[in-house]
Order: structure tokens, then sequence, then C-alpha cells
């Protein structure tokens, strides 16, 4: 397992359908290629494409997106009509439900992630800190940049 990937947004697309009784008006078609996942398999980073349509969006895990290309208006019971272009950032939490409306084509580049129990997190956070403070302090690693937020 490399612990650095590197790879380019120029890659091939491969279909991922709207479900269906989502689709509020016209015909969007999408497409995904995953550019990477998590060892654990709770998170995944991937780039995502649609065409022209109105659609809703019901999550089942937390994403974050960043608009490379085209511009979005999205909507919810909580938030009017916002329009999103290239550059914008969005969050989505687990069970957040949004209205897109994909004004001619849309890529984005996504960050998913399943959240795990509380309890297993816990103790996990638990684990490194045991681990960090039991390392000699030459033998540690620096730590990630996710470690920082």
């Amino acid at each position: 397992m490399a612990l650095i990937e590197a790879t380019n947004l120029v890659v091939n697309l491969t279909p991922r359908p709207i479900e269906p009784s989502w689709i509020i008006e016209g015909n969007p078609v999408a497409q995904c290629c995953v550019l990477s996942r998590s060892d654990d398999g709770l998170a995944t980073t991937m780039v995502w494409e649609c065409s022209e349509g109105k659609f809703n969006w019901y999550y089942d895990f937390d994403e974050t997106i960043l608009i490379l290309e085209g511009a979005i208006v999205l909507e919810s019971d909580i938030l009017g009509p916002t329009r999103y272009g290239p550059g914008d950032v969005v969050f989505f939490r687990d069970g957040a439900h949004a209205r897109w409306h994909v004004e001619g084509r849309v890529r984005k580049l996504a960050f998913c992630r399943t959240a795990q129990p509380f309890a297993l997190g816990f103790a996990l956070r638990v684990f490194k800190k045991v681990k960090r403070m039991t390392t000699p302090s030459g033998k540690r690693t620096a730590p990630s940049l996710a470690a920082s937020a």
C-alpha cells in the first residue's frame, strides 16, 4: 500500500445514474470516477459530473464538494435557492436533503465520509494518543494535515 498517491483530474468517468424517483425535471446524466478510498472503506474521494437537470439528493454520508466547472443551484427546506460555481465548497451532513438544479453541466470533486459509531471513534482516538505517548520521539511521524483541522 502506497502512503502517498497522486492522480490527475483528467479521468475516465463511468455512469453513475441518479435514482429515477429523485429526478424532478430533465434527463440529468451523472458519471464519476473514484480517485481514492480509505483502507477502512469509510472515506472516498471522487470526481463527479452531471448534465443539466433538476433532482433531489438524499445524503446517507457526509460529503464535502468543490465545484470545479459549471454551476448548480441548491435548495432545501431550510435553504433558499443559492447558486454555486467554480471554487465554491459545500458541506452536506449525513441525513441532509437538497434539491439540485444543474445549469448546463457541473463537475465537482467530492470527499465522502461515512461516520463511524461514536464509541469506535473515541476508542481509536485514545489508541492513537497512547501510541503517540509511548513511541520514542525519534521514531514518531509528523502529524498529518488532517490532524491540524
